[in-house]
């Protein structure tokens, strides 16, 4: 791991980013392969960062999956839009721009309607809506 440190430090303060990317990925899955997944989160995401600002999809794919066995919940790459609705959000909003109520949409999914409620509330969020109606067409 001594010589995966060293080519983190060296690629630091360089312009090669995608290497950075690469040096914290390789970094970070060998902490967390050597049973140090708290520390291994740190350069695990610092790479993830990098990967998504250079565009390296598959790296960025690798990374996500290593945070997760890490235990963690990393982000996904959209911040705003469809794509950036959970699974959870999206099986929600379907539902309800189909014309479900809320106390229907819960008892399809077998979840409360307070938690139909925080799926439809951050899913108006990410796809920047304010109300219902507006459901359908931002979903498309």
């Amino acid at each position: 791991m001594d010589t995966l440190r060293e080519a983190v430090a060296v690629l630091d303060g360089s312009s090669a980013r995608l290497e950075l990317a690469q040096a914290l990925a390789a970094l970070g899955s060998a902490m967390r392969r050597a049973r140090e997944p708290s520390e291994a989160r740190e350069p695990l995401r610092r790479a993830l960062d990098l990967a998504s600002a250079c565009e390296a999809h598959a790296l960025a794919a690798h990374i996500r999956t290593e945070l997760q066995a890490t235990g963690a919940r990393p982000r996904s790459d959209a911040l705003a839009g469809v794509e950036a609705l959970t699974p959870s959000e999206r099986r929600v909003a379907d539902l309800a721009a189909a014309g479900n109520a809320n106390r229907e949409i819960a008892q399809q999914l077998y979840v409360t309607p307070k938690t139909v409620e925080v799926h439809l509330t951050n899913a108006y969020r990410k796809l920047g809506i304010g109300s219902r109606r507006e459901l359908a067409g931002a979903l498309d």
